[in-house]
């Protein structure tokens, strides 16, 4: 058993934090605690956080705790409270830290605006930070309401690592819209996660090309001829939360530059 990290601290006891200590083993989960937990609260983050390229949150924020690979022996080595994992926490791993006395919650995909400030009242409540929560949601649905987009909307393809799309339902749509942006692939039948390959990009191009990722026909040499191309780092489509004001400043950003 290895804990991966740059910081190695003794658990604080309830009675110093007066609040639960904490592991999440879910990226979203990590740049929502690391907001709203109290000094000394969060003991561990997942690996993912520590990855440059599955981060959402920033890198030198994440490197400030300590991450564990998610299993039931790194997380009872450091016994903690209170875990935070995803809907797809094996079951093994659940019943262990369950029988452990450890308090197991579970967050799943914010598809909306709303499931993601739900997500992060959720969390507020069962760490006891609900004041820190709210103002991290007041943060957030104000960035939303201040980068909303009142002019004319700009068909675009959000065109993803895989070649897939956004669609609606899912909040990768919903910032496109609050930015400004009318989905072309929805407006094709596309739904969330669907493939668009190339040919079909090129036949009946967008007036705005969107790139999270990197895929080799996001630097096709047709992709060049006519058609507008602007990138978007992937890490600001990962998750919702502290995720969603820099997702929107940089659709934004793309919006005025598409003029």
């Amino acid at each position: 058993m290895m804990l991966v990290g740059c910081r190695r601290a003794d658990p604080p006891s309830r009675t110093e934090t007066e609040h639960p200590t904490i592991v999440s083993l879910n990226p979203c989960a990590d740049a929502i605690l690391a907001e709203i937990a109290q000094p000394g609260q969060l003991l561990a983050i997942s690996h993912y956080s520590h990855d440059p390229e599955a981060a959402s949150m920033p890198l030198d924020e994440a490197l400030a705790y300590n991450a564990t690979g998610g299993t039931a022996e790194e997380v009872l080595a450091l016994a903690p409270d209170m875990v935070v994992a995803d809907s797809f926490l094996a079951p093994s791993t659940r019943r262990a830290l369950e029988q452990a006395g450890i308090a197991v919650e579970t967050i799943g995909i914010a598809s909306s605006l709303e499931d993601s400030l739900s997500q992060i009242e959720a969390l507020g409540k069962a760490t006891g930070n609900e004041g820190r929560a709210d103002v991290l949601s007041n943060r957030i649905a104000e960035s939303w309401e201040a980068q909303q987009w009142h002019g004319e909307r700009a068909s675009a393809v959000l065109w993803q690592q895989g070649g897939i799309v956004a669609g609606e339902g899912s909040l990768a749509h919903e910032l496109l819209a609050q930015a400004g942006f009318a989905s072309h692939s929805a407006a094709r039948g596309l739904g969330q996660g669907a493939y668009l390959p190339l040919e079909e990009v090129l036949a009946d191009p967008p007036q705005v090309v969107i790139t999270a990722g990197d895929e080799r026909a996001f630097a096709h040499p047709a992709m060049a001829d006519g058609v507008a191309q602007y990138e978007l780092s992937s890490s600001l489509l990962y998750c919702g939360g502290p995720t969603i004001p820099r997702a929107l400043e940089r659709l934004t950003q793309i919006r005025r530059a598409a003029g």
